[in-house]
């Protein structure tokens, strides 16, 4: 098949997204696939500088980051940044054949800022949710991103297992949802079954957007769960550490926390994929919506602790009822079950290890979930 799959990079050019698209990107390529990365604009070329904190409209700047991020990846050629008439990586009039050539067009919904009527001539345009609730409710809101997405797609994946199964509150919004689950390419995450590491990380963004509303329900970010286990660094004597962006980094460290600035850890690929095998596990909240909603996500970086052989001790959405969890991959409700989780990953750490390799290979191998992913989609 030929896919096109539309993300974003020079936006926001970090290792953590970035890897959410190179799973995608490689593992449609271990299937035999064709496949293309696109940056879709809209009008207005963008790219963001994390150090220097500063925005820039130079699409050949944006050009070169996209490059720089993919070409590690045997991907350096595979890819297209366009806005407006503007257009880098593949040629234009070669891109615009491929189009009208390809069998699928995957897009994260506020991935794509300007759609053109060639994205259209893809028979199957697949709508990737991986923000499940937020999604939905942006778009009953008026998210213009959002929905137009919605509205010229025609396949819906869902990071929310128990939205797909219909056993939440998150409005369908009528569309026909599936569920999916975050790949990972297990080559490009071999396991680390070493004991040396001493940190529970996890590299997290403090809160995002404004939180949507549903009826009297704020849906809220990540903030609002962190405080309730605020108090976990003091109750127990396992280390852990928060690379984080756009939170209150003192008063964390005031509780017992160690942290590091976000974007740091996460400045390319290779330094984001370093940062989580050099973990010893992951501790991690998840937003106050997806806990809400009960609707069944996991992040894309749990899978990569999993798949490098690193427990995973992150906050219950619902996941339980989809996912093998307990050894391995641990959830928790409470500051107590935290605690309680944490003992038991070191009380245990080498078996631990390899249950959470296991889930890996079992739930979230990209050879799997893509091939079936594609089966659905072109149903």
């Amino acid at each position: 098949m030929k896919i096109v799959f539309a993300g974003v990079i020079a936006r926001e050019p970090l290792g953590g997204p970035t890897w959410v698209w190179l799973q995608y990107l490689l593992g449609f390529q271990r299937l035999g696939h064709e496949v293309v990365f696109l940056e879709e604009c809209g009008e207005w070329p963008y790219v963001y500088d994390f150090e220097t904190m500063e925005a820039s409209e130079d699409i050949d700047r944006a050009a070169a980051v996209i490059k720089q991020f993919l070409e590690p990846f045997n991907l350096g050629d595979r890819w297209v940044v366009r806005a407006g008439d503007q257009c880098r990586g593949i040629e234009a009039e070669a891109f615009l054949q491929l189009c009208h050539k390809a069998d699928a067009l995957i897009v994260v919904p506020t991935s794509v800022w300007g759609w053109r009527d060639e994205y259209d001539a893809i028979p199957y345009r697949v709508f990737l949710d991986v923000d499940p609730g937020f999604a939905q409710l942006r778009a009953q809101g008026g998210d213009p991103l959002i929905r137009q997405a919605l509205e010229r797609c025609n396949r819906f994946f869902t990071y929310g297992l128990a939205l797909a199964s219909g056993k939440t509150r998150v409005p369908t919004l009528g569309r026909d949802w599936r569920p999916t689950v975050p790949p990972v390419v297990l080559a490009e995450w071999p396991a680390q079954l070493d004991a040396g590491a001493e940190r529970f990380t996890t590299v997290m963004q403090w809160s995002a957007d404004p939180s949507p509303v549903a009826g009297d329900e704020v849906y809220g970010q990540k903030d609002e769960e962190f405080r309730r286990i605020l108090d976990l660094p003091r109750e127990t004597a396992q280390p852990l550490e928060v690379a984080l962006t756009g939170g209150p980094e003192a008063c964390l460290r005031e509780h017992g926390w160690r942290t590091v600035p976000g974007w740091t850890v996460s400045r390319d690929p290779e330094r984001y994929r370093r940062y989580i095998q050099s973990s010893r596990a992951e501790f991690s909240v998840a937003k106050n919506g997806y806990v809400r909603s009960a609707c069944g996500w996991i992040s894309d970086r749990t899978v990569c602790y999993l798949a490098s052989a690193r427990p995973a001790l992150v906050q219950e959405t619902g996941m339980s009822a989809w996912l093998p969890t307990g050894e391995g991959l641990l959830t928790f409700r409470t500051r107590e079950e935290a605690r309680i989780g944490i003992e038991r990953i070191n009380a245990d750490y080498s078996g631990q290890q390899r249950a959470a390799r296991a889930i890996a290979e079992q739930c979230f191998d990209s050879d799997r979930v893509l091939a079936r992913l594609l089966e659905d989609a072109c149903a």
